[in-house]
């Protein structure tokens, strides 16, 4: 494939690295916005940006009929729309929180859980997730996903929080340390013993390679997808 790069930082770099190593060629390397000549009939996109300014690369590339996989997250109330320019352009559009192979099984296992505890009140449901001090959303895409995971499953919820887990909203902590890559716990804590997963992430080699393999994986493809789609369907 011809891949560009929107957005070349230290994913952006990383996955260069892994795409090459799979025989892919980078056509374009952009820190600058993407237009229909910096892109350079480009295959894919693969775009981890900044949240400011994700929604006009996306679409951008979108326009211009290229599939694009995201992986910035922090501007998801803009997704919609984003969805909607992808169908009109009858192109293809994978958002991904997380690219990770373990963090999407993780996905699945927090859903099991939610949905085996949710007759057990006596537990109380608390998310945690630390990161690096250069990431710039909080909480992260990987915790919201996790938190509507287990919305999605136990009706005692209607939302969550930047916080402790209160009434209808359930809380999550964001916490900001060193160079974490990212890890991610769900606690269920009652007045006699705790139960938690946790998914820890050595180095974010397994983010890059999981967005190369949604780009392989999604030529010909057109429509809106998830990474349950690259890798459970």
């Amino acid at each position: 494939m011809r891949i560009a790069l929107v957005g070349y930082g230290k994913m952006g770099k990383i996955i260069d690295e892994i795409a090459t190593q799979r025989n892919h060629e980078i056509v374009a390397k952009l820190n600058e916005s993407p237009n229909s000549e910096n892109l350079n009939n480009a295959d894919v996109v693969i775009e981890f940006s900044n949240p400011e300014v994700a929604f006009n690369n996306i679409k951008t590339c979108l326009e211009n009929k290229i599939p694009v996989i995201c992986g910035t997250t922090g501007w998801l109330d803009q997704k919609p729309e984003i969805e909607k320019i992808a169908a009109e352009n009858n192109t293809s559009f994978l958002y991904g929180s997380n690219f990770s192979l373990g963090v999407n099984l993780f996905f699945a296992l927090n859903e099991k859980l939610a949905d085996l505890m949710k007759n057990f009140p006596d537990y109380n449901i608390q998310l945690e997730e630390i990161h690096h001090i250069h990431k710039k959303d909080a909480p992260s895409g990987t915790a919201i996903s996790l938190a509507e995971g287990i919305i999605k499953n136990d009706n005692r919820f209607e939302g969550w929080k930047l916080d402790e887990t209160r009434d209808k909203e359930l809380g999550i902590f964001a916490i900001r340390e060193d160079e974490v890559p990212g890890t991610h716990s769900v606690f269920y804590k009652s007045s006699v013993d705790e139960i938690e997963i946790k998914h820890t992430a050595y180095s974010r080699n397994g983010f890059a390679l999981g967005a190369v393999i949604a780009a392989e994986w999604i030529q010909g493809k057109t429509g809106n997808f998830s990474m349950k789609d690259v890798l459970f369907s």
